[in-house]
């Protein structure tokens, strides 16, 4: 069953604990949290006090996308304040295998992301060590951007690498996700859907998780 993740960079922040809640009471599995820092990526988003206050609020599945410069400067705390999953860019460190180790290090599932224009076969090397794979389907940074197609290729070799070599690694897609979209995703062996702008855009919250599951 695929499993839906909707971000919280697209939610009305002034109303946090009530969009919270209908995330949870809509269905969804997993709350998607993004890290921004200004550097890597060019726009700044929600740290810790907000990680932190979540965590006290809500016992959903806090996924914690950091898409920050060395992260492994911050894993701990992401850690620490509440995060169930953590995933960092292999652009982002010249030692993602240190970084997917400090994660694990806390007993918290690792993963790590791919950017739109990074060849895919670069992961191969840390894949048997991840718990889950995040494929940006946009480049990183803003929400509401269109969903690059080519990148189905890269969820494709994932999922064939993973039957090949009997590994149980989760593909996560996040990026332009919508009806149409994920679907695409789901044909080509995807099972977490990150969406933002397309989920938070309806009122009833519980139509856009239906349609991303394809029920």
């Amino acid at each position: 069953m695929t499993k839906i993740a909707p971000s919280l960079l697209a939610c009305d922040f002034s109303i946090l604990k009530e969009e919270v809640n209908k995330v949870k009471e809509s269905g969804a599995d997993i709350l998607h949290f993004d890290v921004m820092d200004g550097q890597f990526v060019p726009n700044i988003s929600i740290g810790l006090p907000i990680l932190e206050s979540l965590r006290k609020n809500t016992d959903m599945i806090i996924d914690t996308h950091l898409m920050i410069n060395d992260p492994e400067q911050m894993i701990d705390l992401f850690c620490e304040a509440g995060s169930d999953m953590v995933s960092v860019h292999i652009e982002a460190t010249p030692h993602i295998h240190r970084a997917i180790q400090q994660i694990k290090a806390h007993n918290k599932l690792a993963g790590v992301v791919i950017n739109p224009g990074t060849p895919v076969e670069l992961l191969s090397s840390i894949l048997a060590d991840v718990d889950f794979v995040l494929v940006m389907t946009v480049n990183p940074g803003f929400g509401g951007q269109s969903f690059i197609e080519t990148t189905l290729n890269k969820i494709s070799w994932l999922n064939s690498y993973r039957q090949e070599h009997n590994l149980n690694f989760e593909i996560e897609v996040d990026g332009g996700v919508n009806e149409e979209t994920g679907a695409l995703c789901r044909e080509q062996g995807a099972d977490i859907l990150v969406a933002g702008s397309y989920y938070f855009k309806h009122d009833d919250y519980k139509e856009p998780v239906l349609k991303l599951k394809g029920e």
